[in-house]
């Protein structure tokens, strides 16, 4: 018996000899981290090179970090011990985690690094391993360790070594074609691939002064559509990223490819996928074409009205050029529009359909202008050009049609608070398309939005068919320059956000007076007083009205949600406590959004569904310049207010709803939300 325990011993001490022998540090844990154990070994046996392998064994439900951690996190480290030459460390492909809104790449369970050092080194090899592993919480530990170099190499290094770097990307062999680009907020990857995508990922390289996000990915075939969320990490406004280098790692299959390529201008509009541009061309002339009966555009139509009402010369040819005219405003504030759109994009600003309003300066400029049409409707002056735009906009009679421009041009400034169906996509396209794109696509919005005016200049029999110009015209001049009036004021309200209540009072106070004091000096104290009494009688009405009906309406436009601040962190964390999630972006200006809250938010069983115990209702206001709701917006390939979308288990993606909210889209969408989870 004490021969076969002997015997015993010397077979596994030959076993054990080569490991002893080897330049193997054994298995290494720290007391403070037994959740965690690292093991290196080095080998000499290739020519002009000293070869490493770093095991790391990780307990179920621990991470460590890849290279580039993410948005968390610290890649593990050597620090080398007398100066050695530089190691080039090889990173297999990662994966990705996500814990409380943040994002970041790495491994769990077990993982093998190659690492390679110049030169074929002798003596002892030591320094000091540095490794960060997390799971609620994050541990930082060292493990030193110590190489002998001159035992003999082991020959199950070869096999390791060559199945760690198996796990190392490929520089080529997956994907055909790989590009960047960068739109404001948002990196765009495209990649081609012959055999088609599966479940493709992507990881990427830190990139300075910007974080990345975790990457929505569209795949189509043999496309593959990425898009990351870019961030600065401090809350301000996404660096540009166009002109730097980006290196990514591409995965799919089983396979992977490192991709090191330069950033440069957008390569598709948010959202849009495969979107193509004949689509897109499409979709801008229905959205201009739709804005024309969008709330916010209702006083403009008066004015409209107006210009055909007046005309006193009923032949076809004045008709055809003061229709024109007014299309060539419209098209004009488009482009004006456009110009805005590209000087924002070159100076790296967030870009968005009615972002204007946003600037009280020109609040303050479209008060005016209103205020000047309405004065000008209740015949008080008339609205007079320069000799030189008189010169190239007049008619063969000497009758100018700068009138009929301007009206075209501020129809369409006015209309620029509104989010039509197909308007919001159709600009989104534009604002992430080149430049020129861009610019194309704006002339479509604008030829879009004057194709009625096109149509009555096409055929002037039509406007020739509205009753003639009589006394009558007197009292609907005052009426609709009672609705431009009413249309001044409620930009000045808008003021409020920037100045405060009271003195957007007395700015109010002392424009209705300034008009009064105006109709007195023109016409006399008699029509001074008639519009005084006027507007005062449209005030009583508004009231009494108010009054007779306050018991059907004072309950259902008490907005009794709850409603918290808009974050992705708030979505993520509802999702994951199986709730829906109901997001509401909104401005001040956009007229749209009053109408959605009035005709479906507010409505007694919409509050009443989004009051429930299971949903979380977000609100983002975009009065002012938000670059958080900019991203937020743009990430979800939207660039205009309103913006609607519900969450929850059975719509773990979200759903985008319409521009134009009705009670049965909200509440049928909440409950499909909902799911089969009770």
């Amino acid at each position: 018996m004490l021969n076969i325990i002997r015997s015993a011993f010397a077979c596994l001490f030959m076993l054990w000899l080569p490991a002893l022998q080897a330049a193997d540090s054994g298995w290494l844990q720290e007391p403070a981290n037994d959740h965690a154990k690292v093991r290196l070994r080095a080998d000499t046996s290739q020519p002009g090179e000293t070869r490493l392998l770093l095991a790391v064994e990780l307990q179920k439900g621990w991470k460590t970090y890849w290279r580039s951690p993410g948005e968390g996190g610290i890649a593990p480290a050597i620090a080398w011990q007398g100066n050695p030459p530089a190691a080039v460390w090889h990173w297999p492909t990662p994966q990705r985690f996500e814990v409380a809104g943040i994002t970041t790449q790495g491994y769990h369970d077990s993982v093998s690094l190659p690492i390679v050092l110049p030169g074929r080194l002798s003596g002892s090899l030591a320094g000091t391993l540095t490794l960060s592993t997390c799971s609620n919480v994050c541990i930082l530990t060292d493990y030193p360790f110590s190489l002998d170099l001159a035992a003999p190499n082991d020959p199950q290094f070869n096999h390791d070594f060559a199945q760690a770097m198996g796990q190392v990307p490929i520089a080529s062999g997956l994907a055909e074609g790989v590009k960047a680009g960068y739109r404001h907020g948002e990196l765009q990857i495209v990649a081609e691939r012959a055999a088609g995508w599966r479940q493709p990922a992507l990881f990427f390289d830190t990139l300075n002064d910007a974080d990345l996000g975790k990457p929505r990915v569209e795949a189509d075939g043999e496309r593959l559509l990425a898009r990351v969320p870019v961030s600065d990490g401090w809350g301000d406004a996404a660096p540009d990223l166009r002109g730097k280098t980006l290196t990514l790692v591409l995965s799919d299959g089983g396979m992977a490819q490192q991709v090191t390529l330069p950033i440069g201008e957008p390569l598709a509009p948010p959202g849009a996928g495969t979107f193509p541009l004949w689509q897109a061309v499409l979709m801008a002339l229905a959205g201009g074409l739709i804005l024309n009966l969008m709330p916010c555009v209702l006083p403009v139509l008066g004015i409209k009205l107006g210009s055909v009402l007046q005309v006193e010369r009923r032949d076809r040819r004045s008709v055809r050029l003061q229709f024109l005219a007014s299309s060539l405003g419209i098209l004009a504030s488009f482009m004006a529009l456009a110009l805005l759109m590209t000087l924002l994009r070159l100076g790296n600003h967030a870009l968005g359909w009615g972002i204007q309003f946003q600037n009280p300066w020109f609040i303050g400029f479209m008060v005016v202008v209103t205020l000047l049409f309405s004065a000008n409707l209740f015949g008080l002056f008339h609205l007079r050009l320069s000799s030189s735009l008189n010169t190239s906009l007049a008619t063969h009679d000497g009758h100018g049609l700068s009138g009929h421009f301007w009206q075209g041009a501020f129809a369409t400034l006015l209309a620029t608070p509104c989010s039509a169906p197909f308007l919001g996509t159709a600009v989104a396209f534009a604002l992430a398309a080149p430049l020129p794109v861009l610019w194309g696509m704006f002339v479509a919005l604008g030829i879009g939005m004057s194709l009625p005016w096109l149509l009555i200049a096409a055929w002037p029999a039509l406007a020739l068919r509205l009753p003639r110009p009589g006394r009558w015209m007197n009292g609907l001049k005052l009426a609709m320059g009672l609705l431009m009036l009413a249309s001044s004021l409620w930009l000045l309200s808008l003021m409020t956000n920037h100045i405060g209540v009271r003195p957007t009072l007395w700015l109010g106070g002392l424009a209705l007076l300034g008009l009064l004091l105006a109709a007195w000096r023109r016409h006399g104290a008699r029509l001074a007083g008639k519009l005084a009494a006027g507007l005062l009688v449209v005030a009583g009405i508004g009231l009494l009205a108010g009054a007779l009906t306050a018991g059907q309406w004072r309950q259902p436009l008490q907005d009794k949600v709850h409603w918290q601040p808009l974050s992705e962190r708030a979505i993520e964390q509802a999702l994951a406590r199986h709730q829906r999630v109901f997001v509401d972006v909104t401005a001040d200006w956009c007229v749209t959004c009053k109408a959605n809250k009035f005709n479906v938010l507010l409505r007694d069983d919409v509050q009443r569904a989004l009051s429930a115990d299971d949903v979380v209702a977000l609100r983002g206001d975009w009065s002012r310049p938000s670059a958080d709701i900019s991203a937020f917006l743009q990430r979800r390939g939207s660039v205009a207010v309103p913006f609607n979308q519900i969450y929850g288990p059975g719509r773990p993606d979200g759903e985008v709803l319409s521009p134009l909210l009705t009670r049965e889209a909200v509440l049928q969408t909440l409950s499909e939300a909902k799911g089969t989870e009770q």
